[in-house]
């Protein structure tokens, strides 16, 4: 290997650690910035919620109008099922123990093979104070196609939550997800969503990379440049969906999708905001390959969207803040470059350090990332002293998983681009694969 060339990989790998740092130091100064709002929100201006609307009885209901009126109040969640009966009673218990009652739920069920729709209809006959209804789909249509159906013909919430099938929600999350819409500027509310807990190293790193993505989210919610909502526990007001169309679907990831879509309408007047107490649960994947899967639909929707909503980056329209077009937005594509040199540049280092036998680099990164690890483990609120002891044992370990991840998100990435028509020429997505089901993970909920 030629000096040159030796040099070229040192400086990559320097310049994406000095990144990351400088990112670490952001996300840490923000989020705890962002915590003091919350104690502020809480403490002196108090929770306001909506006024309480009682839905009509369903015998009387009429689910097949279009332009349906808004109900003060009402919140309509909308559950994604294809192929869910491992999960989907859970999911639907989790909503039964909301403390905010004034809800219609709905199953969008996509042209389901299995028992989901049968477990459904069990579950209404066996709960009659749930306003649940099953919407089943005549064929296999797509995620944003089903949920679109479902939105724009039967329901009628003031605001609507859509979940995936294999989720949970926390009894206070409905409500503490509408307290943010006291604020009129706020068209959308992205949850805390967390990986169940899984004593796996697949299930760990999945954990782990959650807690700190989402401690991210805490910075970008500050400087309002937020454009990425997932669809787990994610809350709309229903006029702005109306606004802009539901989800489209010609890309693989609706959800992010339609939050990019509203922000491009103008992040001033419809900001997106993080909910640190909306607290959601999901499962993790539990294979390596189903991983691979995952982060390659990921990170081929992300793509398609960074590309449908390029005008956003670095646009000098008063529309949207500085922070969002000329930071969020271009971070988020240079982001997607380092994954494709940051595996590289870190085996190199690797092999540097022991041929020079200068350890210092790979001691000092590795150091820098279990320490932040840990104090997204001790700073997360929502966690209990057991699992922060717990999962403060398996800190250590963050450094070896996330290498892991790069490699995983690096073959995404090739996939990418070795399927990069499609990101500029999208088909409509019409059917769609749930992953394998763990089904039998127990869930703890408690109001935080």
């Amino acid at each position: 290997m030629s000096v040159d060339f030796a040099l070229v990989i040192f400086w990559l790998f320097a310049s994406v650690s000095i990144l990351y740092v400088v990112h670490f130091g952001l996300y840490l100064a923000g989020a705890n910035f962002y915590d003091i709002w919350q104690q502020r929100r809480k403490g002196i201006r108090g929770i306001r919620l909506p006024v309480a609307y009682q839905p009509e009885c369903a015998a009387t209901a009429t689910w097949t109008r279009r332009a349906l009126p808004e109900m003060p109040g009402l919140v309509s969640i909308v559950i994604a099922a294809h192929n869910e009966e491992a999960v989907i009673v859970r999911t639907l218990d989790s909503i039964g123990r909301s403390t905010y009652r004034s809800v219609e739920v709905f199953v969008a069920d996509d042209a389901s093979g299995d028992l989901t729709g049968r477990l459904v209809r069990d579950y209404q006959l066996r709960h009659p104070g749930m306003d649940l209804r099953c919407v089943r789909m005549h064929k296999n249509v797509g995620k944003g196609a089903a949920l679109n159906a479902v939105l724009r013909r039967c329901a009628r919430g003031q605001f609507v939550m859509t979940l995936d099938a294999d989720s949970v929600i926390q009894p206070d999350a409905i409500s503490n997800a509408l307290s943010y819409f006291e604020d009129p500027y706020v068209a959308g509310v992205a949850a805390n969503v967390q990986i169940m807990e899984e004593t796996t190293a697949l299930g760990i790193l999945q954990r782990f990379e959650h807690m700190i993505g989402y401690r991210s989210k805490k910075l970008f919610s500050l400087l309002n440049c937020e454009f990425v909502v997932g669809g787990v526990a994610s809350t709309y007001r229903m006029r702005v969906l109306r606004k802009v169309g539901f989800y489209d679907t010609d890309t693989l990831t609706e959800d992010i999708g339609l939050s990019a879509k509203i922000t491009h309408l103008g992040n001033r007047r419809f900001r997106m905001v993080y909910g640190a107490d909306v607290v959601a649960k999901t499962e993790g994947v539990l294979t390596l390959r189903a991983l691979a899967k995952q982060r390659y639909r990921w990170k081929y929707g992300s793509l398609q969207n960074l590309i449908k909503y390029r005008s956003m980056t670095l646009n000098p329209s008063r529309r949207y803040t500085s922070t969002l077009t000329c930071y969020r937005m271009p971070m988020a594509v240079l982001s997607e470059f380092t994954l494709l040199v940051s595996p590289l540049a870190w085996t190199y280092a690797v092999y540097w350090s022991l041929v020079t036998y200068t350890p210092a680099l790979i001691v000092g990164a590795y150091a820098t990332i279990t320490a932040y690890t840990l104090f997204t483990i001790w700073m997360d609120e929502n966690l209990t002293v057991r699992e922060r002891a717990r999962l403060s044992a398996y800190a250590p370990t963050a450094y070896f998983l996330f290498y892991i991840m790069d490699l995983v998100q690096l073959a995404a990435a090739v996939r990418c681009i070795v399927r990069s028509p499609g990101l500029v020429r999208r088909p409509e997505i019409n059917t769609w694969k749930s992953p394998q089901r763990a089904g039998s993970v127990a869930v703890t909920t408690h109001a935080t």
